[in-house]
């Protein structure tokens, strides 16, 4: 097991940007906000200043290729320099976003135990492991790309029912939100951590991942993938309850 080496600035100054971006939303975007309503809208902010820009973030370091990469990369590739960009970006981010929850929601257990793991596995890939970061940025873009729709439809939802527009935000996007929620969640990303699956467990990484860490980073990731995937079936359901309501009062 390796030691974790902290050779660049990139870590602190990410953690610096996402802080300062919390701070900004919190005591001047959403000032006027409700108080509960005021800390989930700044959480959303955070995720708004990491979701997109972690995407083309992490395309951009899979589609470079340099003499440490090989092509095409496998999913027990050494990471790269800007593969570990990416994830020094996202460790940071969610550093934030977890002490937001440890602050204000000490009882959303569910939220803190996602963002330690999840904080887990990136750290160890970055820090520990050296290799697998490949998989890892697939699957943060994956997880990332409806972040910008899920990110406005939650904040429309906070203020839908003191705000029309608000409302009429968060109903017109309802229906395309889940839907590509659902095709990336729950169909895209389950057919690549499966491919992740067979790598790791017909030993195709070798001596390049312990076994101690492909296995807790799959019980993490699939994890991950149902608790997604149970989220939208629920909200499926609520949307079609509320369908149903609005044809019979129409």
């Amino acid at each position: 097991m390796g030691i974790p080496s902290f050779q660049t600035l990139t870590l602190p100054t990410f953690f610096f940007f996402f802080v300062s971006s919390y701070l900004l939303a919190y005591f001047r975007i959403f000032r006027n906000w409700d108080p509960k309503h005021r800390a989930e809208a700044s959480s959303c902010f955070i995720s708004l200043t990491h979701g997109t820009p972690a995407v083309f973030m992490a395309i951009h370091a899979l589609t470079t290729h340099t003499s440490k990469s090989p092509s095409p990369p496998t999913f027990s590739s050494p990471n790269t320099f800007l593969h570990n960009t990416v994830l020094e970006f996202s460790i940071s981010y969610f550093s934030i976003d977890l002490l937001h929850y440890l602050i204000f929601f000490p009882n959303d257990t569910l939220f803190i135990l996602h963002h330690l793991a999840t904080l887990y596995v990136f750290f160890t890939c970055r820090f520990i492991v050296h290799h697998g970061s490949f998989a890892l940025l697939v699957l943060l873009i994956l997880a990332e790309i409806t972040s910008f729709c899920q990110n406005v439809w939650t904040l429309a939802g906070y203020r839908k029912a003191d705000l029309p527009v608000a409302g009429k935000v968060f109903d017109l996007m309802s229906l395309p939100f889940f839907a590509f929620y659902t095709i990336v969640r729950g169909i895209i990303g389950p057919l690549f951590v499966y491919k992740m699956g067979v790598f790791y467990i017909t030993q195709m990484a070798g001596d390049s991942i312990p076994v101690w860490a492909w296995v807790s980073w799959m019980i993490v990731i699939v994890t991950a993938i149902l608790i997604s995937i149970v989220w939208v079936f629920d909200h499926w359901i609520d949307w079609f309850k509320r369908r149903k309501a609005m044809n019979k009062l129409a």
